[in-house]
Parts: C-alpha cells; sequence; structure tokens
C-alpha cells in the first residue's frame, strides 16, 4: 500500500519466504513424509498488475534530502532478493515468474530473474524510468544483456516503450503466452509437460547460470552507478516521477507521463 510497488514490507516478505525456501532446504515436511520443492513461482494476488517496480515516492524523498545511503541501502534490499531468485536459491528447483498484468520498472526486472516467465496476452512490460531521466539499476540491464544481448538490452531500456506480452516473447524475453484468466493454468501444464524431465531441466538452467554468468558484485556495482544518476536528477525530473507515482496510486496507465 498505497501502490503494488517493491516497498520496504513487500521486500521484507519476499525475503521472509526467500528464507524459508533456503533453511528448508528445498524440503517440505508433509506430515508423513517429505517432498521437495521443485518450482518456486512470483505472482501477484493484484488484478491486472504484476508489479509497478521500485518505490518511486521513496526515491524522490531521498533524492531530495540527498540521502545517498539510504537509496544504496534500498538499491541491495532489492539485488538481495532478486538474485536469490536468479540463482534458484541454490537448490535444484526451477524459477517461474507468472505475469497478469502491468509489469513494469523493477517489476520487469524481478520478473527477469526468473528461469522462465509466463505471460498472459494482457500483459505489458516495459521500464518507465528513462520517461524521467533514469534507468532500472536493480538488474534490468545485466538480465536482458544475458538473454537478448547488448544492443537489444539498450533498446528496450533507453526506449521507455511499454511492449506486449507476444512483443516481448517474439523478442526472446518470455516463454510463453497464455490466454487472459488462463496463466495458472498454462504453468501447471508447464510442470506437468516437464515432469519427466525436471531434473535436467533444472540442471540446465543451472547451466546457463554458470555460462551467462551474473554477480552479485556486478548488481552492487550497478546500483552503485543508478545511485549517483538518482542524486544528479533534476527538479523537474523529480516532478516527473511524482507524476508517475499519481498515476500508479490510481492504476491508470502507470507507464505514461506526457
Amino acid at each position: 500500500a498505497p501502490r503494488p510497488c517493491f516497498n520496504a514490507g513487500l521486500l521484507s516478505d519476499i525475503r521472509a519466504y526467500y528464507n524459508f525456501v533456503a533453511e528448508s532446504e528445498g524440503q517440505l515436511d508433509c506430515g508423513d513424509t517429505t517432498e521437495p520443492i521443485e518450482y518456486v513461482i512470483l505472482a501477484s494476488g493484484m488484478p491486472g498488475v504484476f508489479q509497478l517496480g521500485g518505490d518511486l515516492d521513496l526515491f524522490r524523498q531521498k533524492i531530495e534530502r540527498r540521502d545517498r545511503e539510504a537509496l544504496s541501502i534500498y538499491g541491495r534490499a532489492c539485488i538481495d532478493v532478486l538474485y536469490r531468485n536468479y540463482r534458484g536459491h541454490d537448490l535444484p528447483l526451477t524459477t517461474i515468474s507468472l505475469v497478469q498484468g502491468e509489469c513494469l520498472g523493477g517489476g520487469f526486472e524481478a520478473a527477469l530473474s526468473s528461469d522462465l516467465i509466463i505471460a498472459e496476452r494482457r500483459s505489458r512490460f516495459g521500464f518507465p524510468e528513462i520517461l524521467f531521466n533514469l534507468f532500472p539499476g536493480m538488474g534490468a540491464y545485466s538480465f536482458l544483456d544475458r538473454k537478448v544481448g547488448q544492443r537489444r538490452a539498450e533498446e528496450i531500456i533507453s526506449s521507455g516503450k511499454i511492449y506486449t506480452a507476444e512483443e516481448m516473447q517474439a523478442l526472446g524475453v518470455i516463454d510463453v503466452v497464455a490466454e487472459d484468466g488462463e496463466g495458472e493454468t498454462a504453468v501447471n501444464a508447464l510442470i506437468k509437460q516437464r515432469s519427466r524431465s525436471r531434473n535436467g531441466m533444472a540442471a540446465l538452467a543451472a547451466v546457463r547460470r554458470r555460462v551467462h554468468q551474473i554477480s552479485y558484485e556486478e548488481l552492487e556495482d550497478v546500483v552503485d552507478v543508478w545511485v549517483d544518476a538518482a542524486l544528479r536528477l533534476t527538479p523537474r525530473d523529480l516532478k516527473l516521477m511524482q507524476r508517475l507515482v499519481s498515476r500508479q496510486n490510481g492504476l491508470q496507465e502507470p507507464a505514461v507521463v506526457h
């Protein structure tokens, strides 16, 4: 509250869930039996919105106060959870992002941290940060560069364009496009389809992470660049940021700034 963004409360909840996954060592106690955790799925409980991204109101406040430390702490809190998901929690499991609606900024970065992205047709993807003279600094470049290469990654980030699910699939960014309202069914179908090859596919994902490796240090360095850039924003840039916050609060065309 008041908008579906990565505020401190949500980050804390995600961290607590990931701690549970790690502490359980990928095993669920089911009474008389213990079952392995085979999939970790990111999804949203808010209709029409997967995630609107970073806490822009917090950004604006900390930038106006020239609070470098607070911006840095926030950035690292974000990459902490994204990196754990990217690493597959260091367990032989598969991570999936189920996108059902708006997937913007840091929300898009969160989706990209998963092994697979399944999106309903109505979903929209993009990075609006360039509209207020900033860039997404919590993994966007790293994740996209490994998926689609430098040129395409920079085009997606620097254009401010909002992409459809079909466009993202054509670019190789997302894996499956499901009909609206059928996202969970599509996830279940994929899990069933992979039931006999789950171990091999999880191992393949681990190989992909090794070959196209993203280190935590790389993400940290990018956060530092993001903090420096944020502190260079002008009053006009911050005004545009605040207008985007207002639109996010209304959940109406959250990525459009005139």
